[in-house]
């Protein structure tokens, strides 16, 4: 059973992965094959892909999962992992303040030690929600994980960029208005998807007033351009899992077209291999 001592303790090497000397690479998961294969390969932490968890039972991405079943994700790779995980929990699945504080307490509760939360409201089309009401979940979140002791990691996320909201002049500047903004609440990282070319990424790493975290996607500059800028942390999101995919899906078109096996099994991990990831 996951102790307070324990949830701080891997809270503490979390929070600390973010003032090192380099940039935190933090592959996503989906299940708990995912997890173990990134904690084996040496990844320090983890996150969760809310992406991934929702289409691996069924739901599209946008917080049509229930946060229970989410949860229940989460808590699975938790308990099969030794490192510090942090969880995808899209908008917080809620409204108010309290909500999104009770999912960060659920959060916990599952073994997690850190949190993303987006800025994007349930209207259609999708908006920013008001930044106010926005600040003030953060503040629900913080206030709740102080009262467990915990050094809680909320990574807050605007996707100014990633939705392509606004004027293109003006999403810099609002960008690093909200990531500011959600810093003085209590954010521990700030997090800006959709952020490719590096005169950009240089201009937040050096506007925001905390650690900067940029999704991995194509076009995005390899690790080492990006420790350069400014970037502290590097997060895959949904890749590894749509990689995944596509590996299945060259498979089954070969095996149906041509009844052959070369894709499933070129560079197949074993099956004493995969056995072994979850011998614990």
């Amino acid at each position: 059973m996951v102790t307070n001592h324990t949830l701080s303790e891997l809270a503490r090497q979390f929070l600390a992965l973010h003032h090192g000397p380099k940039p935190l690479v933090l592959p996503n998961a989906w299940d708990v094959a995912s997890a173990r294969i990134f904690e084996e390969a040496g990844f320090p932490a983890i996150g969760t892909t809310s992406a991934g968890i929702a289409n691996s039972l069924g739901y599209p991405d946008g917080q049509r999962i229930s946060r229970a079943e989410m949860l229940g994700v989460v808590r699975r790779i938790a308990d099969a992992v030794n490192i510090p995980v942090t969880a995808d929990m899209e908008s917080g699945y809620g409204a108010s303040p309290e909500e999104i504080a009770e999912t960060a307490r659920e959060v916990l509760a599952a073994g997690a030690v850190g949190m993303n939360l987006e800025d994007m409201s349930g209207a259609h089309p999708p908006s920013l929600a008001d930044l106010s009401s926005q600040t003030d979940r953060i503040s629900a979140v913080v206030e709740a994980a102080e009262k467990t002791g915990v050094p809680f990691v909320l990574n807050a996320r605007t996707d100014i960029f990633l939705a392509a909201l606004g004027p293109p002049e003006t999403r810099l500047a609002r960008t690093v208005e909200r990531l500011n903004a959600y810093a003085a609440a209590g954010a521990r990282c700030l997090f800006a998807p959709g952020v490719k070319d590096k005169e950009t990424i240089a201009q937040l790493a050096r506007a925001v007033r905390g650690p900067l975290n940029v999704l991995a996607t194509v076009g995005t500059p390899p690790v080492h351009e990006l420790e350069a800028l400014g970037v502290t942390r590097v997060s895959l999101g949904s890749g590894a899992m749509r990689a995944t995919l596509s590996l299945l899906t060259r498979m089954a078109r070969e095996l149906r077209d041509e009844g052959t096996f070369s894709s499933m099994n070129d560079g197949a991990i074993t099956y004493a291999e995969t056995n072994r990831l979850f011998e614990r």
